[in-house]
């Protein structure tokens, strides 16, 4: 457990949302799109909740060097070291865009190549999620706030949680293979690990591309509740890479029965 992330994890809660009153302003607007160099949508929303996530965790952490998706997609990137902030000012574009409500805005912090805290908005739901790994594992909704933990699979099958937006269906039916599911569901944006953490889904397979900056928020909220993210035919996934892309990987809960076999690729 880290002290700096249990010292700051509540500041870190009220930067997001912070942020994600700027994001819910520019959503009730008409607001453009623009398409990024890697052909993915960009909006105000994202560039404005950067901008107000970048500067207060300048004032929160100045020893600590941030990594956010805009910035990056630029070519704006600090020397990191073992401990840096990765940040996802609107994390599900698309959604935002469709205007279904799944999109998230992620902050984690990163020690040793390792989640250590994280928060996830989904601003529109009214749902916050945070976790500091080996201290604490949240959820806010309707103005309260519980403890979330991992499920154990139930023994009439798992629940399958995958992309709304980048979704591959053969590629996810070759991976599930003969495991039970007993439920399979979409959504958009990192809440599909925080639906792992709170004991709404079981699995979370990721087959295809994602940055860091998509996952670490999420990772760490799961870490938090009990649950863990491994790359295909690999370890625990990292952080700090080069080029910050993650391989193909699974998120899961707690509790994995030795039924459903290794965690192999399709």
């Amino acid at each position: 457990m880290s002290k700096l992330s249990s010292h700051i994890v509540e500041e870190v809660i009220a930067v997001a949302r912070k942020a994600g009153e700027t994001t819910l302003a520019v959503y009730a607007s008409d607001f453009g799109v623009q398409t990024k160099k890697d052909a993915s949508p960009v909006t105000r929303a994202d560039e404005e909740a950067e901008a107000l996530i970048v500067a207060a965790l300048r004032v929160l952490t100045p020893e600590i060097p941030i990594v956010c998706e805009e910035a990056a997609t630029r070519g704006d990137l600090p020397d990191i070291g073992e401990r840096f902030w990765l940040v996802d000012p609107l994390d599900g574009t698309k959604e935002f865009v469709s205007r279904n409500g799944e999109f998230t805005i992620n902050i984690a912090l990163i020690e040793g190549r390792k989640p250590a805290l994280g928060v996830v908005l989904a601003p529109a739901l009214g749902r916050l999620f945070a976790g500091v790994v080996g201290a604490m594992a949240i959820v806010e909704e309707r103005g309260e706030r519980g403890r979330i933990a991992c499920r154990t699979p139930p023994a009439e099958g798992i629940t399958v949680v995958s992309s709304r937006s980048h979704g591959d269906v053969a590629a996810l039916k070759s991976f599930l293979g003969p495991r039970r599911v007993a439920c399979s569901v979409s959504a958009g944006s990192s809440l599909k690990f925080c639906m792992v953490a709170c004991g709404e889904a079981d699995l979370y397979p990721r087959l295809g591309p994602t940055m860091e900056w998509d996952t670490a928020a999420g990772h760490a909220v799961l870490a938090a509740a009990g649950g863990r993210v491994v790359a295909l035919n690999g370890p625990a996934l990292a952080y700090g890479k080069q080029g910050f892309a993650n391989p193909p990987f699974v998120a899961m809960g707690s509790g994995w029965p030795s039924e459903y076999g290794s965690v192999k690729s399709p």
